[in-house]
């Protein structure tokens, strides 16, 4: 299992996939814990996870911990399947919390009670590629699964020497 989180090839859909993502990501998570690019910053989101929406305290910081750090992560490359995953649960966590009731589109002409959620399955779509495919060229998981031993080989290699 450990050396699956890791595996991932040369190629350019990972690469392509998690820099996607993550530059997705990042600056709404910019917006929820630093009220960058007008966001409500950190107590502001949390007041709206908490008070609005109904989310535990925990979820809702770690939904602002994953938006933030897991994006950074997913840029350089590290346990990207992971937080390809807990992308996945926060986009559907907020498309059956929130985004749902208003439909599929976005609120384009502002008729609408919010916004729709279409974003959060293209985004979703997105996530699930990195989850297939790993983290492709360039990422820290590509170096780690390089340095990873398969105990199968190197059982096979001890008898090979002995």
């Amino acid at each position: 299992m450990k050396k699956k989180l890791f595996e991932t090839g040369n190629d350019w859909i990972g690469f392509i996939g998690r820099i996607a993502l993550g530059l997705l990501i990042l600056p709404h998570g910019l917006q929820k814990a630093f009220g960058w690019f007008n966001g409500y910053g950190f107590e502001g989101t949390m007041g709206f996870f908490t008070e609005t929406i109904g989310l535990p305290w925990i979820l809702g910081a770690f939904i602002i911990f994953t938006e933030v750090a897991g994006s950074l992560l997913l840029v350089l490359g590290l346990l990207s399947r992971f937080w390809a995953l807990m992308v996945i649960c926060i986009m559907f966590g907020t498309i059956f919390t929130y985004h749902g009731p208003v439909g599929f589109f976005m609120n384009w002409d502002g008729n609408l009670k919010g916004e729709g959620y279409e974003y959060h399955l293209a985004v979703s779509t997105i996530a699930l590629i990195v989850l297939i495919k790993g983290a492709g060229r360039y990422s820290i998981d590509r170096i780690i699964a390089s340095k990873q031993v398969d105990p199968g080989k190197a059982a096979l290699a001890q008898r090979a020497m002995a």
